[in-house]
């Protein structure tokens, strides 16, 4: 298969012992229920692919945090792009961050095609995972087959960041049973250098606007990999935006990182794009070049693609084809659609490589860690990358 793409070596017959030594760095779900989550391969890709996607990173950021700045405020452009009613009062009374920081730890998802056309599919700004994938597995894959990591700066970037957040837990759902979200923030909490301590989201509770462990223990400041469009949904969603708005607790990424998660803002930017409003000259070009025509409803003649909001692991995207009609949905992720608006975005393809799972669609992250692109997240699967999709170490040729 031709391709700016190129997958090297294959798999070592001890993938046991492999597996086993990822394990002991802090990668544990290499193997899943006895499948292959990572695939013991290498894509490579072209430096000036690279280049290309660490410079529209960072043209992108400052895109989107000047549109994210626009909107902030507006409670009309809040509903427009998604933003539950309830975190309304959270996101104008909390300062928002200095520009370019609104999210120290954040994700974007591109879609590179065989050709290397780079487009944007998404950012997640909120609670990205893959970092370990990212900062520990890719680097050691990548140094095992003789090659250097692109990667190897992240956990210094995640020290700085969370020197300036000084969180004093982190914690996520399921903590010690979730082995991804799990091993997420003890990567993220070792990376730090700081004293951190680890909790379940489910067992915290907020007292009269204090949020505290099942132990009384009092957090100040927290970083969560929980989503905070959850807090509309769950029960203690209120009481933990009220602990927020009256300065007991700083949560990390900011608040207003739901302003950048929102994929209704790149509807916003592309709307603005269209009526010559915000952006100058430099970033008109950068919006037209990576970002796809998105839109609050289905409006296109050629095939598209809808996706929740606040969707994750592709669970709420569905695929229509030149006709608009449903070509393919995801069925395995949850479909956050029914509790979201929707966007519409023109289709972009994936490239295609080969692997030993099979001809798989390639999925290209690049981290955003304190500000600075910093870090490439491999993922292979079908057109949709969802939760069956598998991790495979991407670098530099």
């Amino acid at each position: 298969m031709t391709g700016i793409f190129e997958v090297v070596g294959t798999p070592h017959p001890d993938r046991t012992g492999r597996v086993k030594k990822l394990c002991e760095l802090g990668f544990t779900w290499a193997d899943l229920e006895d499948e292959a989550y990572w695939i013991d391969q290498i894509v490579l890709m072209p430096q000036a692919v690279y280049d290309e996607i660490t410079q529209a990173s960072a043209k992108l950021w400052q895109i989107l945090d000047k549109t994210a700045r626009y909107v902030h405020g507006k409670h009309d452009l809040y509903e427009l792009i998604g933003i539950p009613p309830i975190l309304w009062e959270m996101l104008d009374i909390c300062p928002i961050p200095e520009p370019g920081l609104i999210s120290r730890y954040a994700r974007f998802d591109f879609a590179v095609n065989q050709e290397g056309v780079i487009k944007l599919l998404e950012l997640n700004a909120d609670t990205p995972t893959g970092y370990v994938e990212a900062s520990i597995a890719t680097p050691w894959v990548l140094e095992q087959a003789g090659l250097s990591s692109p990667n190897i700066g992240m956990p210094e970037l995640v020290a700085a960041a969370w020197a300036e957040e000084r969180p004093d837990t982190a914690a996520c759902v399921a903590y010690g049973t979730h082995l991804e979200d799990s091993g997420t923030i003890e990567a993220l909490v070792r990376h730090s250098g700081q004293n951190i301590l680890c909790e379940d989201c489910l067992e915290l509770w907020v007292d009269e606007g204090i949020l505290k462990n099942g132990g009384g223990r009092v957090i100040e400041r927290m970083f969560a990999l929980y989503p905070k469009e959850w807090m509309a949904v769950d029960d203690a969603g209120e009481a933990l935006a009220y602990a927020i708005e009256t300065d007991r607790l700083k949560l990390f990424n900011s608040p207003h990182s739901i302003l950048l998660q929102s994929k209704g803002l790149l509807a916003a930017v592309w709307g603005l794009y269209e009526l010559g409003l915000l952006f100058d000259e430099e970033e008109r070009k950068a919006i037209s070049s990576y970002i796809l025509p998105t839109y609050n409803k289905p409006v296109f003649s050629g095939s598209f693609v809808s996706k929740s909001m606040f969707g994750r692991e592709g669970g709420s995207v569905r695929m229509f084809d030149a006709e608009g009609k449903l070509e393919l949905a995801d069925e395995e992720g949850f479909d956050a659609s029914v509790l979201f608006p929707s966007v519409y975005q023109k289709r972009a393809e994936l490239a295609r490589i080969e692997t030993v799972e099979g001809e798989l669609h390639l999925l290209t992250g690049m981290f955003v860690i304190n500000g600075e692109p910093c870090g490439l997240l491999g993922r292979a699967g079908g057109p949709i990358t969802g939760n069956a999709s598998h991790f495979i170490a991407l670098g530099v040729k």
